[in-house]
């Protein structure tokens, strides 16, 4: 009985959207509380860890309701989890590439199903637009992974205002630096797949946003049209 009513909450969760809108919120930590609270005095990698996996446990259970989707997003979860936390207990290159591999699949199918989530057919509600932000915010975190992955393979890849050992909220700050244009040129790449994706993330960035709101626009018309 216990079962069957976690379950059924969890259904309602899914169903209300409400989901997207705690996805959201834990991205917000990671994106802008984590890199603005770190200091010398607090284990960045270890911060980092830890909002990771909650946002990864926030994701898992945000996901579709098809039965398939949430196996699929449950292995990959449980995968990265492992291999994070195996990686922060015994730091080795290998390690450091299997973390940042797992994290960029996990992140991009995350991406993938919330954007379905969010797309689907029906009344657009403001779970709804707060989870098209939070694609926004992933596709930059999948970014930020996929830079620290070449880092870790290439260390010379990028250039410029860099640590000794960067830290992941340095990656993000580049990849959202690069996903809105900015370009500050404090850290520039370098490396011909560096490049490659610094252009990749710069144009995703631009036709998102316009891709984004015609899709939801479209919805919402097509909602009123069906009240009438």
């Amino acid at each position: 009985m216990t079962r069957n009513r976690l379950w059924q909450g969890l259904r309602r969760f899914r169903d209300t959207d409400r989901g997207l809108s705690i996805l959201l919120a834990l991205l917000v930590i990671v994106v802008f509380v984590l890199p603005a609270a770190s200091t010398p005095h607090v284990d960045a990698r270890f911060a980092g860890d830890f909002a990771f996996s909650a946002l990864l446990i926030a994701g898992a259970v945000a996901t579709s309701e098809r039965r398939w989707i949430r196996f699929a997003v449950a292995v990959l979860v449980a995968a990265a989890l492992l291999v994070r936390w195996v990686a922060n207990a015994a730091p080795a290159d290998s390690f450091a590439i299997g973390r940042e591999a797992s994290t960029l699949v996990t992140l991009l199918a995350f991406a993938a199903v919330v954007a379905a989530e969010v797309f689907r057919r029906g009344a657009v509600n403001h779970h709804r637009i707060l989870g098209a932000v939070a694609v926004y915010l992933l596709i930059g975190l999948a970014w930020a992974s996929a830079c620290e992955l070449l880092h870790v393979v290439h260390p010379g890849a990028f250039s410029g205002a860099l640590p000794a050992e960067p830290v992941p909220q340095t990656w993000i700050y580049y990849s959202f630096v690069t996903l809105t244009t900015m370009g500050y040129g404090d850290i520039t790449p370098v490396h011909p797949v560096a490049r490659s994706l610094a252009i990749a993330e710069a144009v995703i960035g631009q036709l998102y946003l316009a891709i984004t709101l015609a899709r939801l626009v479209s919805l919402r018309e097509s909602a009123s049209d069906h009240r009438k």
